[in-house]
């Protein structure tokens, strides 16, 4: 049986084998826990704007990963980028994340971008949908699916975005309509030629505020239009 050396609360030394951590862990404890130096990293990063959307994200992360802790048959997708870039700036601080995972959940959970964390189980998973996931979430935790969930939903004019595609995708005229290609040339996304000028500078630039869209759209169409690239994944938010 593998075995482990645990600090205990005193700061001692604990011999614990895996099992015994497993039992020991208490997943639901874990939204109990504070990283206030995750906050200070997310504002001094500008991934948020407000400590108060960094503890929101950060709660996010920990109920995402007790989700994943209940049910290791099922296989659940990271829905939100926000949510995921959280996760693995947490990760960053590797001594702190990893006696987070071993007290709350007896073992390290690695962490795949934008899914469910890779664990060889050795036995089928079920690759699941939002629909069940969110359906999920209310069950375990009494509340629907939040809206910072939805990063498409959380754009403002005031809102940086954050583009890591910049340079690499292309654009290309239609008939009344502008495309953003991919390097390889696929089709992305088409959206009105009215867009071209916007579309023009989000190809190229690596971040930016959506108030600074140039062209003639109106600040309700500016947002829309960075809420559908975000919704693709074709950018994320920041604060």
């Amino acid at each position: 049986m593998k075995r482990v050396m645990s600090n205990s609360a005193e700061g001692g030394l604990i011999d614990l084998s895996t099992d015994q951590r497993r039992l020991a862990a208490r997943p639901f404890d874990a939204l109990e826990y504070q990283a206030p130096f995750l906050v200070e990293k997310l504002m001094k990063d500008r991934i948020v704007d407000t400590p108060e959307e960094a503890q929101a994200l950060f709660t996010e992360v920990k109920r995402y990963m007790i989700l994943a802790a209940l049910d290791k048959s099922k296989s659940w997708h990271m829905y939100s980028l926000r949510i995921d870039e959280c996760w693995h700036q947490f990760i960053l601080f590797t001594r702190q994340y990893i006696e987070f995972c071993t007290r709350y959940f007896g073992r390290y959970i690695p962490h795949s971008p934008s899914n469910a964390p890779e664990v060889n189980l050795g036995f089928p998973v079920e690759t699941t949908t939002f629909q069940q996931f969110s359906e999920r979430y209310k069950e375990v935790f009494g509340t629907p699916l939040p809206d910072i969930w939805y990063d498409a939903r959380n754009v403002t004019t005031n809102r940086r975005v954050l583009n890591d595609h910049a340079g690499r995708v292309m654009l290309r005229d239609s008939i009344g309509a502008v495309e953003l290609l991919s390097p390889t040339g696929d089709m992305l996304i088409s959206v009105n030629e009215l867009a071209r000028d916007a579309l023009a500078f989000i190809a190229k630039t690596g971040a930016f505020y959506v108030r600074e869209l140039p062209g003639d759209l109106e600040d309700d169409e500016k947002v829309a239009l960075v809420s559908t690239l975000i919704q693709f994944k074709l950018l994320r938010l920041g604060a």
